[in-house]
């Protein structure tokens, strides 16, 4: 399936790393605090959103039971006041997911193993 057919379905989406990605990263410990937003993802975001594509926060911040809902509130409200709308917050992926961005994440072409961009290095 292409990325344009997978768009088109209701339950794709595209998880959106928070710290490093979406929001400068404060470094640890940094609690429950939020650095600012990274402008050129917020836009991007926003776009995503205006196009109808689902936007989820993916991060590990909600893994931890004990400390998930405060921890969701507080993305939520980031959310709100920098993207203009709360954003469903995850740690969990699935099938639907079209796409993740995270400064972490390291692509590899499906089925090889092989690193996307090793001929660059």
């Amino acid at each position: 399936m292409t990325k344009e057919a997978a768009v088109d379905r209701k339950s794709s989406w595209i998880g959106v790393d928070l710290d490093g990605t979406l929001a400068q990263d404060l470094g640890e410990p940094h609690g429950y605090a939020i650095g600012p937003p990274i402008p050129e993802m917020v836009e991007r975001v926003k776009a995503w959103l205006a196009e109808g594509i689902e936007v989820r926060i993916f991060t590990a911040r909600v893994s931890k039971e004990e400390e998930r809902s405060y921890q969701m509130l507080t993305i939520q409200h980031w959310c709100g006041e920098h993207i203009g709308r709360e954003l469903k917050v995850t740690c969990i992926k699935d099938f639907n997911m079209w796409e993740l961005w995270d400064d972490r994440a390291v692509q590899v072409v499906k089925n090889t193993g092989q690193r996307v961009g090793d001929e660059l290095r």
